[in-house]
């Protein structure tokens, strides 16, 4: 399976350093790096904000984070996405059943956490369309997180949100991060 259009025959030698990066620290072809090259600015800003990408910070562990990122990709509908974000998810201490679980009935899976299932549901929440917030549910995040915790949880899930939808525009195929 290929994506819709070929990455550019040149690409410039900045972006092509950045994408090298990417490439050595993912072990895989970085295709929507690639064919962002076709758009410099676009390739720039979604790098950057990809280097921003939050990490293991107070409540939000990397496990919060990785369930954070499934659900986001999960909820997308994304294969690139799931691929990349579910890869090594046992590494961080996700079961293969909560895993399995967040495609669907989290609710059933008694080890998640009070804070993790209050994570997932907001994290799906961000993924719809429309976006519809229940006052209840994001009062009830709001006493289990810090701003800042319900900032990273806001940011990780819109950023999975920005690179589902950019990598489904432009047909790009898994990279094959589970094989």
């Amino acid at each position: 399976m290929q994506a819709f259009i070929k990455q550019p025959k040149r690409i410039p030698l900045f972006l092509k350093l950045g994408i090298l990066l990417s490439e050595k620290i993912t072990g895989k072809t970085m295709l929507p790096a690639r064919i962002l090259a076709w758009y410099p600015k676009a390739a720039i800003g979604s790098g950057v904000m990809e280097a921003l990408v939050a990490h293991e910070d107070g409540k939000m562990t990397q496990r919060m984070l990785k369930l954070i990122r499934m659900t986001a990709s999960y909820a997308a509908a994304c294969p690139f996405c799931v691929d990349m974000n579910s890869y090594e998810y046992r590494d961080v201490g996700i079961t293969d059943e909560e895993a399995e679980s967040l495609r669907e009935d989290f609710e059933q899976v008694n080890t998640f956490s009070e804070q993790e299932k209050l994570a997932i549901a907001y994290t799906r929440v961000i993924s719809q369309t429309p976006l519809k917030f229940q006052p209840d549910l994001v009062e009830r995040v709001k006493s289990v997180f810090t701003e800042r915790d319900f900032v990273i949880l806001a940011t990780t899930a819109a950023q999975v949100n920005y690179w589902a939808r950019l990598i489904q525009a432009l047909g790009i195929p898994p990279a094959g991060f589970g094989e």
